[in-house]
């Protein structure tokens, strides 16, 4: 079982990552892709997980 996504955007700063990067920077597009790709697996990566236990942290974070 993996857990949500939660970010924690005021824990040292008062501006998140999403302010810091540039609306064309190159990274902006591949982190859409990326995120796409990884969507798409998400049923795979939920086979590889145990369905007792604790819950433990995604591979692909």
């Amino acid at each position: 079982m993996r857990g949500l996504d939660l970010k924690q955007d005021e824990l040292f700063s008062y501006t998140t990552l999403e302010q810091r990067i540039p609306n064309d920077h190159p990274l902006r597009p591949l982190r859409r892709l990326v995120d796409t790709v990884l969507a798409s697996m998400d049923r795979d990566f939920d086979g590889l997980y145990s369905r007792r236990g604790r819950a433990s942290i995604a591979p692909e974070r």
